[in-house]
């Protein structure tokens, strides 16, 4: 088994359901590219954000700080890959809405320290998770060069997955953090596979009409 592969398999251990293959085929629609693309982007800038937020929010935990700098420039690069693969691509980096996926998973964040952080860093380890498991899955069916892309983002990904779940374990007790990651799996399976209206990068299962 490569290392590669070993990665994958780690992220599918840790969610809680594979992607459906329904979503899989909606995002290799030819004429969903753009919006895979624009949404993949968006995706990307809100990963810096978040990042940014918690180094503004907790100044006083060195270990974070560092962690959530170097994600910050990281999930920027990608966006700027992103951006200059549509620019070759003659796809116009148009307004798109959020799915509900960041936002459901947000809706079960406790309000109160250190809950608040250790729910959000958990958040964050399920979104990057389902990220790298999505673009493993898309991968070997694109376009070489957005393929190679899409390939090489798997171990950065997984990083950053790994990065939030391990300031969340340094944070909570093993009860409280096992209980958590229940109940946010929970959450994020039942986003991940009930049907959505409109496809995006993290969307549920999108029937496309043609």
């Amino acid at each position: 088994m490569s290392s590669v592969e070993a990665l994958v398999d780690g992220i599918q251990a840790f969610l809680p359901c594979a992607t459906p293959d329904a979503w899989v085929t909606a995002a290799l629609q030819r004429d969903q590219e753009p919006t895979l693309l624009i949404d993949h982007a968006n995706c990307e800038k809100k990963a810096a954000a978040t990042a940014l937020a918690l180094m503004h929010r907790y100044t006083d935990k060195s270990v974070l700080l560092d962690k959530m700098s170097r994600l910050a420039r990281e999930e920027l690069r990608h966006f700027e890959q992103v951006i200059k693969i549509m620019a070759a691509r003659n796809i116009t980096y148009e307004p798109l809405s959020a799915s509900r996926y960041a936002q459901g998973l947000h809706k079960g964040v406790r309000r109160q320290e250190p809950g608040r952080l250790i729910d959000t860093l958990i958040v964050g380890a399920l979104i990057e998770a389902r990220s790298c498991e999505r673009f493993a899955k898309l991968a070997p069916e694109l376009d070489k060069e957005l393929g190679d892309f899409y390939f090489s983002l798997l171990k950065s990904e997984a990083r950053h997955y790994n990065d939030y779940l391990c300031l969340a374990e340094s944070l909570a007790g093993e009860g409280d953090l096992a209980d958590r990651l229940e109940y946010f799996r929970g959450l994020e399976a039942e986003l991940v596979q009930s049907e959505d209206i409109e496809f995006r990068f993290h969307s549920g299962p999108v029937t496309l009409m043609h």
